[in-house]
């Protein structure tokens, strides 16, 4: 569950850059969110792995 939680603070940080780089045409902005959005995967696959170890073992 913490991966879980690590994964939606990632996301909501993330979408205060994606506004600033969006709305407001900040460049360091986009880099700071292409940045969080390779977190983002690495934790989701992080994530995903863990939650099918437990689907498995039956807990």
């Amino acid at each position: 569950m913490e991966n879980f939680k690590k994964l939606k603070e990632l996301i909501e940080t993330a979408e205060q850059d994606a506004v600033k780089f969006y709305e407001k045409g900040n460049k360091a902005a986009g880099t700071r969110l292409r940045n969080a959005l390779q977190q983002s995967k690495t934790l989701a696959q992080e994530l995903r792995a863990e939650v099918t170890a437990k689907k498995n073992s039956g807990k």
